[in-house]
């Protein structure tokens, strides 16, 4: 088992917090954006 510190971690690009890998995102964590769905939202509305 891997410890939380040594996962790989990126930063959202709404928020600008950083967040670390999440096992459910493992096949496509290249395209991963955002730290939560509150961010992926708030993305959307400023786009419009």
């Amino acid at each position: 088992m891997r410890k939380k510190g040594d996962l790989p971690t990126k930063t959202c690009s709404v928020c600008g917090r950083a967040f670390t890998w999440r096992r459910k995102w493992a096949r496509v964590w290249d395209q991963v954006r955002y730290c939560s769905q509150a961010c992926r939202r708030a993305a959307r509305t400023r786009r419009e």
